[in-house]
């Protein structure tokens, strides 16, 4: 074709989808060679300089976060085996407090932080692909916002807070850059309710006793305080952290060289070699990333209820989706529900990560993950974490304050807000929260205004991968027409989402882009069903 048809052919795709979608198409298009001819060519570029030459040149390559760590290094011994792989870092509790932050991150944090790591610096390559969640997160980003009970529900899932960002805060690099909690208060300075029943952690996000809004920042006069000691392992604790992220603690605190070995799966010495490396924030990222990716594609999705960690509840609440189905190929098209699925699918997005492994008992699908998890969840938190209750807050993390919907189908709890006190000096007219007091203690009101994000009723359309639009006729047609396939070849069945429904969902979504399809198993859903004589 002539070259403007060329670029009319490119624009009109554009105009279709987000930006990031767009590049996101456009690097699915370009794939020309599998996972492993990949690693195959970059390991023949390898072989052509020398491994110091060659993780120089990859440092070189990853600089796209911003200058806000870019002074922070951290320096470990590493240990490698004859091809260069590496078999375990040996670490101190300032880098590993780091890694195991990974399981505060919430999914929608972990999708903003990749975006915005490869966006920077006029970056070509597109932000890697989180099975259906990155999608889920770009369409939420592209609804209106008049879809949501107000602009701070939108907001507070596009960037999710973790329960853990006091911790967070003292790391030595946070990838998030968690910022400090806002409070807010009635946007009426003389409002005759009581203030210490009436404060919010989200702007604008819940009303005050006298009806208006809750959106006028309170400020704080001190912060709260737990010391100087080791923020999630015991300050100056040394670990060894191997290449497929299992965490042990290091010899000379655990006492037998042959069991660490053990534990780290190394059955031979030979060839192995020590190097002194320095890890910065793009080396960080780049282990957040290599977290989430499934070492092949036949180990993403096994999504069987009954393998899944939690019993079904018969009491859990279900929802009503209809699957529209093509019948020759038994290929899910689209779903169509109302707005209570469409709020449990954004709700996933506000899940911490070690939540996630929580619910799906150890068994995320994604090697990596699952072993940082079970390493944390063995470790002796007596000896190498920084209190007795840190433990079982990283292996079964709550919701942040504010962030539970009442469509939420998952067995998952939400933090109590910080113990705070009001104060009010009349002579000044000030008012500010504080974390020592006298009562009253503040009582922190709901997240929502009416208990969900979005508005109701409203349906919504959602394709295979969790993109959400507003569902309308109109649209609905232009998918038919489209991909070609005529009105007889379509098939409408009503499914019911509960609980087991929701975990395989959730677990889908981690490793395929096909979270529905995979996670209802609609290809057995249909092959089951006996067709019918015409």
């Amino acid at each position: 074709m002539a070259l403007w048809d060329f670029l009319n052919l490119y624009y009109s795709q554009a105009k279709k989808m987000s930006f990031w979608n767009f590049l996101n198409y456009w690097y699915g298009q370009a794939k020309r060679m599998s996972f492993w001819n990949f690693l195959n060519y970059w390991y023949g570029q390898a072989k052509t300089m020398s491994f110091w030459n060659f993780l120089n040149y990859w440092h070189r390559q990853a600089k796209r976060m911003s200058d806000t760590y870019k002074d922070v290094e951290f320096n470990l011994e590493v240990v490698t085996c004859a091809h260069d792989q590496v078999l375990f870092l040996e670490a101190g509790s300032d880098f590993t407090d780091v890694l195991i932050s990974f399981l505060t991150l919430t999914l929608g944090t972990i999708v903003r932080v990749l975006n915005q790591h490869y966006c920077r610096n006029d970056d070509e390559e597109a932000p890697p692909t989180i099975g259906s969640l990155t999608s889920l997160y770009n369409g939420l980003e592209n609804l209106d916002s008049g879809h949501f009970w107000t602009e701070s529900c939108k907001e507070m899932l596009l960037n999710p807070k973790s329960s853990f960002e006091a911790e967070c805060r003292k790391l030595k690099l946070d990838i998030n850059g968690t910022q400090p909690t806002k409070y807010f208060c009635c946007e009426d300075f003389n409002c005759v309710y009581p203030r210490q029943s009436n404060i919010s952690m989200h702007r604008d996000a819940a009303t005050c006793t006298c009806g208006k809004s809750l959106k006028r920042e309170i400020g704080t006069r001190d912060s709260s305080s737990d010391g100087d000691g080791g923020i999630f392992t015991v300050k100056n604790g040394s670990f060894l952290i191997s290449g497929d992220m299992v965490l042990v603690p290091n010899i000379n605190v655990a006492g037998s060289v042959m069991e660490t070995l053990s534990n780290l799966a190394i059955t031979d010495k030979d060839g192995t070699e020590q190097w002194k490396m320095t890890f910065g924030v793009n080396d960080i990222v780049i282990m957040l990333e290599d977290l989430l990716i499934p070492e092949t594609e036949s180990a993403a999705i096994e999504t069987e209820p009954g393998n899944l960690f939690h019993e079904a509840d018969s009491n859990s609440k279900k929802m009503n989706v209809r699957l529209t189905v093509q019948k020759s190929t038994n290929k899910l098209l689209f779903a169509q529900s109302e707005e209570d699925f469409v709020d449990f699918l954004f709700s996933l997005l506000t899940v911490p990560l070690g939540g996630v492994a929580f619910l799906l008992g150890g068994n995320t699908s994604l090697t990596k993950l699952d072993n940082l998890y079970r390493s944390v969840e063995n470790i002796n938190e007596d000896k190498y974490l920084s209190n007795p209750d840190i433990k079982n807050r990283l292996i079964n993390p709550k919701l942040r304050h504010g962030y539970m919907s009442k469509n939420q189908i998952l067995p998952l709890t939400e933090e109590n807000g910080p113990r705070m006190y009001y104060n009010l000096d009349l002579n000044l007219g000030k008012e500010w929260l504080s974390y020592a007091g006298r009562d009253p203690v503040i009582e922190f009101r709901n997240g929502h205004r009416h208990g969900s994000y979005l508005k109701e009723p409203t349906m919504y359309m959602v394709s295979d991968d969790l993109i959400v639009t507003p569902l309308t006729m109109t649209s609905s047609l232009s998918i038919l027409t489209e991909l070609k396939i005529p009105l007889s070849d379509v098939e409408e069945v009503e499914v019911q989402i509960g609980l087991q429904e929701g975990l395989s969902i959730l677990k889908a979504s981690l490793t395929s882009t096909s979270a529905l399809t995979d996670g209802l198993m609609v290809d057995s859903m249909f092959k089951k069903q006996p067709k019918q004589d015409d």
